[in-house]
């Protein structure tokens, strides 16, 4: 796996189970998310960054493909990366594999802005955080 990325494992449970006894759509962008922070924990300097409180990378747009569905017991693997740097959004790709015969669960990318968090608006990515996201960048 490229370092650039990142791979976080969990374990599907009863309680994400909808009624036909597969995880429920929504419980994947639970998953998903889980995964992005991750990626973040990953990165302390980035991270660090985040915590000073006056930007956030905030969600605007996220598209997600079921591949296959997943059962209780099932443990599930959520690949991380950064496949795009735009000059006021950028992109994650993620993933999630079964982790027993690696099938693909579901693929997702999410756009995200930078947001100046006293000014509730978005900025562009430039300067130190551009300098630590930049590098990151898996095409």
């Amino acid at each position: 796996m490229d370092p650039r990325s990142t791979r976080t494992t969990l374990r599907v449970r009863g309680y994400h189970l909808d009624g036909y006894g597969h995880v429920n759509n929504a419980r994947y962008l639970e998953f998903l998310e889980e995964g992005r922070w991750a990626y973040f924990d990953a990165r302390p300097e980035l991270f660090a960054r985040l915590q000073r409180g006056d930007i956030a990378f905030v969600a605007v747009n996220l598209n997600i493909d079921y591949c296959a569905s997943a059962v209780a017991g099932d443990d599930l693997a959520i690949d991380s990366r950064l496949c795009e740097l735009g000059s006021r959004s950028a992109r994650m790709a993620q993933e999630i594999r079964r982790v027993a015969d690696d099938a693909l669960i579901s693929r997702a990318t999410i756009t995200f802005v930078l947001l100046d968090v006293a000014a509730n608006r978005a900025i562009p990515i430039e300067g130190e955080l551009r300098t630590l996201l930049a590098p990151l960048v898996v095409e």
